[in-house]
């Protein structure tokens, strides 16, 4: 069993930066993959970034590549995303989510575990 929590949203003006942690328990943490998806209001859950349980390799969508940066330590139990040039509608619930597996993945449907979101708000 693995519970993940989130943390490091909040409120941010257009253009600014956050870096949002997920800490994980469990002792096998360095065996899952992890990822990082989004839901705002109205608007199904997206894939937003992956790592593989070594951080050796990372995925992200096109809309958020050279923005967001995936990052993982497993001796802290902890997978990061950091987001740079924060625009609005990057304003939704973000969620850290944990693969029974090292490979990553990008449907939420090969997730086995989330967390409870933490909320990110941009603003114009």
């Amino acid at each position: 069993q693995v519970q993940l929590v989130e943390s490091g949203g909040g409120l941010v003006q257009a253009g600014g930066s956050l870096r949002l942690s997920c800490i994980a328990s469990g002792r096998s943490f360095y065996m899952n993959a992890m990822g990082w998806f989004r839901q705002a209001p109205g608007k199904e859950r997206e894939f937003i970034a992956a790592i593989t349980w070594s951080g050796g390799d990372s995925y992200s969508p096109d809309f958020v590549k050279g923005r967001f940066t995936i990052s993982r330590d497993n001796a802290k139990n902890t997978v990061y995303l950091q987001m740079n040039s924060l625009k609005p509608e990057d304003t939704a619930v973000y969620y850290c989510a944990a693969v029974r597996g090292p490979i990553a993945r990008m449907d939420l449907r090969d997730y086995d575990y989330w967390g409870q979101g933490t909320q990110v708000t941009v603003s114009s």
